[in-house]
């Protein structure tokens, strides 16, 4: 008796192997059009529970074509260093001066004027005509011996050092006293005084004084070049720092001035247009008040170091640098034509829109579009030819 086996078509194609093998595989393994095997426990598998992903922070660019404005990522910025301000010797510092009035100074030396003429009396060397000036009693003398030099010696140191310590102070002027490269006092008494004749004197002026700077060279915040002219008023505070703390204050101070100047115009633009945002509240070259403000705090800052007050700092005139001068006017004056032609075109463009809405709603004319347009251009041809005339 034969037997037929008869075979399903999902295993058509199945390689023969053992009964049990093929069985176990069949139920496991579901055949498609493209005989690929997919696993029947991956078809009726439960769904997993969503993980939770952790997201980085994504900058999206801009799309190309699609208009989109691309999201720019704001960054802080870093906090600018201060700048370092200059010191001195904290130790030097003006203090007054120990000096004595001018009659002292008189006295000494009137006496050790006095006693050098005795002393030449006794020792007989005074000339005979000083003896009856002086009226003083005929002497031989007892020559020049060892007491007559020490006589001599001391009556004239002293009348050196009277006469040769005295001084005379002036309204606005000092003197910066030191002794052996030390610094010594500062003396700002007027009139007579007697002053150590050992002393090294130096005069200084404390008045209040201004400066007046030559055209300085600067460049603005878009690079170009300028000549500014500044004014600056000052005087001396500290004689002594101004004297021993640096090798000339005068030099100095201009040279703060040129410092500060290419720091605050650097950060200013030189013009605002007026229809901008920032043209209400916003500094520029233009605004000399706001300039002198910065220029002044940052020029004081760095002079205090060297005992100087400074008052102003303003700037009496910008221009641009002879190089560029001719390059910016003609902008300048491109620009005003500019605005005038804007300016002519919008009141030629009302006066035409005016005179043909009048004719057509009056009903004086009736136009098409043809007519209108050789009416609206003839208009503007004439209008524009009368602003230009005048």
């Amino acid at each position: 008796m034969s037997t037929t086996t008869s075979h399903s078509p999902e295993f058509e194609g199945a390689p023969e192997t053992g009964g049990r093998d093929t069985a176990a595989r069949g139920a496991r393994v579901i055949h498609n059009e493209a005989t690929t095997e997919i696993p029947v426990h991956l078809l009726f598998r439960d769904e997993p529970e969503p993980v939770s992903v952790p997201l980085a922070p994504a900058v999206v660019s801009r799309r190309r074509g699609t208009g989109e404005q691309p999201r720019i990522a704001r960054r802080t910025p870093a906090p600018a260093r201060p700048r370092t301000v200059p010191e001195t010797d904290p130790e030097l510092v003006e203090r007054p001066a120990r000096v004595l009035p001018g009659a002292a100074g008189v006295l000494a030396g009137a006496v050790g004027a006095t006693g050098c003429v005795l002393a030449s009396w006794w020792a007989g060397v005074l000339p005979p005509l000083a003896v009856d000036a002086l009226g003083l009693p005929a002497h031989t003398g007892a020559g020049l011996g060892g007491p007559q030099w020490v006589a001599l010696a001391g009556c004239g140191a002293l009348g050196l050092f009277g006469f040769g310590g005295l001084a005379r102070g002036r309204t606005g002027r000092a003197w910066v006293l030191g002794l052996f490269g030390r610094y010594r006092g500062t003396v700002r008494r007027t009139g007579l005084m007697w002053v150590n004749p050992l002393l090294l004197r130096r005069r200084i002026d404390v008045r209040l004084r201004h400066w007046r700077s030559e055209a300085m060279p600067a460049v603005d915040a878009n690079g170009v070049a300028l000549r500014v002219v500044v004014l600056v008023v000052w005087r001396v505070r500290d004689t002594a720092r101004a004297t021993l703390g640096v090798e000339d204050h005068q030099r100095y101070l201009r040279e703060c001035v040129e410092a500060a100047l290419a720091r605050v115009l650097a950060q200013l633009p030189a013009d605002v247009p007026p229809n901008s945002p920032r043209a209400a509240d916003s500094a520029t070259l233009r605004n000399t008040e706001a300039v002198s403000d910065s220029l002044t705090r940052i020029v004081a800052a760095d002079a205090a170091a060297a005992g100087l007050q400074v008052f102003s700092a303003q700037p009496l005139a910008v221009e641009y640098a002879p190089e560029i001068a001719a390059v910016m006017q003609r902008r300048r004056i491109a620009a005003l034509d500019a605005q005038h032609r804007d300016k002519v075109l919008t009141s030629v463009v009302d006066s035409v829109e005016d005179t043909v809405t009048r004719l057509t709603v009056r009903g004086l004319v009736e136009l098409d579009d043809y007519e209108r347009k050789a009416l609206v251009k003839d208009l503007t041809v004439a209008f524009y030819t009368g602003h230009g005339d005048r």
